[in-house]
């Protein structure tokens, strides 16, 4: 969390979550729009896909908390959406999820120099990132890492 209204909105936003069987993933403000954007990420505890339902009925019990809240004093535009393709790999549970799932991997070489290379994801542990690259494993340094993020698969 960069600010505390962001802080202060994953206070508010934890309980609505908790009571849908939810699990929140980001909460972003875009105070560069008019009017502003609320953008909540969410993905079910269990691990199973987010419904269309039940984005649906988190946004309307969300929406109430805020209003009643008031802390989002001007017009805003909620959005509720669950992970997906083109998403950052962020916590333990994402790396386990989307084992052997198609993924591009942005690291820095011991040279400094940025490379991308795109896999299937093998897991992470404290040392590294495993990708298979056509039939071969590569270990990536966890400490080289700058983003692990899912793709589309190559036909």
């Amino acid at each position: 969390m960069s600010d505390p209204l962001t802080a202060e909105l994953l206070l508010l936003a934890q309980p609505v979550a908790d009571a849908c069987a939810l699990e929140l993933v980001t909460i972003q403000i875009q105070t560069n729009r008019v009017p502003l954007s609320l953008q909540i990420q969410i993905r079910k505890a269990d691990g199973g896909d987010v419904t269309l339902d039940e984005c649906a009925d988190f946004s309307a019990a969300i929406s109430e908390v805020l209003d009643v809240s008031e802390r989002l004093p001007e017009a805003y535009v909620l959005e509720i959406s669950s992970p997906g393709i083109g998403e950052v790999l962020a916590d333990d549970r994402d790396f386990h999820s989307f084992r052997g799932f198609p993924v591009e991997v942005r690291f820095q070489d011991s040279k400094g120099a940025a490379i991308a290379r795109e896999g299937l994801l093998l897991g992470r542990d404290d040392q590294s990132v495993s990708l298979n690259l056509r039939g071969r494993t590569s270990k990536i340094p966890r400490a080289d890492v700058q983003s692990v993020r899912l793709i589309t698969p190559q036909a």
